[in-house]
Parts: C-alpha cells; sequence; structure tokens
C-alpha cells in the first residue's frame, strides 16, 4: 500500500501538522483523528487495515491529518470562545494547507468524503455543514457536536457560535440552507454500548443532530448500532468498512 508522510505549515497557529495519504487513487477521504490525536492514529488502530481492500483497489485514497485540539477545543485553561477561535486557525489550515495538497495529490479529484471518530466525528460533521464545496459526504462516528459542552466556560460570541453545529443549525435559512440541502450527506453512527452515554454523550448527541438535521431538510441518516457496540476503535473499524463503500 502506498503510503506518503507531508508536513503543512499551520501559520494562524505557529506550528506544522502532519497529512499522511495511503494509497494510489479513488475518491479523496479527510480523516480527522479522535482527540488530541495525530494523523498516524488511524493507522496505527487498525482504520487503514480495514479499509485496504477500498484503497488496494484504487477506491479510496485516505488522507490522515493531526487534530490541533491541545491548543483549541482540549484546552480547558482558556475560554469556550477563544478554543473557537483557535479553531478557526485548524480550520484554514485544513482549506489553505491541507486541501490545496491532496487537489495537487489526486488531480480531477473532487467532493472529498470526511469522516472522524468522537472528537473527530465533530470535525467531520463541522467540515461539511460549512464547506460543502469541499466536504458534500460526512461519516461521523461516535460524535459529540456540542463543543460548548465540552467543559465549556467564559462569553461566547461569533468564534462559539459558527462553530457549534447545535448553535447554529437550528438558525439555517435561505441560500445557506439551500445549498446543504442540494449537496450534503451526514451519516450519524453511534452504539449503545460501553462509552457511548457516558462520558462521551455520544449517544444522546446523535439523536439531538438527528432532529436537527432533520428539522433543517439536510439529507442524513443516524445509524444506531446494538447495546454490545462501544465507543472504541474495535467497531469504529467495523463501522467504517460497512459505511464507506457505499461513496467510492
Amino acid at each position: 500500500m502506498e503510503r506518503v508522510h507531508r508536513e503543512i505549515d499551520a501559520p494562524d497557529l505557529g506550528r506544522r501538522g502532519v497529512v499522511i495519504r495511503y494509497g494510489h487513487w479513488g475518491r479523496p477521504v479527510l480523516v480527522f483523528p479522535s482527540e488530541q490525536g495525530r494523523a498516524w492514529d488511524y493507522e496505527n488502530n487498525g482504520m487503514v487495515d480495514a479499509l485496504a481492500p477500498l484503497i488496494d483497489a484504487g477506491r479510496v485514497k485516505l488522507y490522515c491529518v493531526d487534530s490541533f485540539d491541545d491548543i483549541t477545543f482540549s484546552d480547558r485553561s482558556v475560554s469556550t470562545e477563544e478554543r473557537a477561535r483557535r479553531h478557526r486557525g485548524y480550520e484554514r489550515w485544513i482549506t489553505q494547507g491541507v486541501v490545496p495538497w491532496m487537489g495537487a495529490d489526486s488531480p480531477g479529484a473532487t467532493d472529498a468524503v470526511v469522516t472522524g471518530c468522537s472528537l473527530g466525528a465533530y470535525h467531520a460533521l463541522q467540515f461539511a455543514l460549512t464547506r460543502p464545496d469541499l466536504f458534500p459526504v460526512a461519516i461521523c462516528q461516535s460524535g459529540n457536536y456540542d463543543p460548548s459542552s465540552w467543559g465549556g466556560w467564559g462569553d461566547r460570541g461569533d468564534d462559539a457560535y459558527f462553530t457549534n453545529p447545535t448553535d447554529y443549525v437550528p438558525n439555517l435559512h435561505g441560500e445557506a440552507a439551500a445549498r446543504l440541502r442540494e449537496r450534503v450527506f451526514v451519516v450519524l453512527t453511534v452504539g449503545q454500548g460501553a462509552w457511548e452515554t457516558h462520558p462521551t454523550r455520544s449517544l444522546p448527541a446523535a439523536h439531538e443532530m438527528d432532529a436537527l438535521l432533520s428539522a433543517a431538510g439536510i439529507p442524513h441518516e443516524l445509524d444506531v448500532w446494538g447495546p454490545d457496540v462501544a465507543h472504541d476503535w474495535d467497531w469504529w473499524r467495523v463501522q467504517i468498512a460497512h459505511h464507506l463503500p457505499r461513496f467510492c
């Protein structure tokens, strides 16, 4: 399996981030790690192996990126608004750094899938809803989609609002809502087993986001797995191998 490692500057945040590409051909898939994860976590936890049949067949190219959660939403020493402001810098790293490299690496390929597990699922949803021109499909595994619930404190302004899908999805209207209805498809998948309700709130969060997306008319599906399905890599491997082939 072809594997390429690249470091890309994130000038807004004063660091470099890693992107690892797996595969030689196929639909680009941008992969976010779980909380505070690194680009190689997907491989180290067996997710790349789970998708090897698609990669080897030239159906997908995975682009696994670093999270900057340690200085954004996981940094509880700063307010929710400051965390969100920094997250906007991370978003620019993706759209202005990672995406251009993906485009050069996969010439002619458009319409990337975006996916992630746990906090990575939040990233996947956020990018699909805010940049549907780049990411029309999101596969969100065991996510919580309300950053204000992650030990948040302090006044909340525009950055906190526009990085929180539970805040802005109920208020979508006009052309922005129409564009999402026409272009985006979201998969929310979650189990009912260990750690999916406590402490992650992934199960109730999936039901809450399902209701919000339904009210907004945004195409999506909620896929709830059984009571034995835990918030863990063993099940995330099975879920992504189940869902991704539909989109590539």
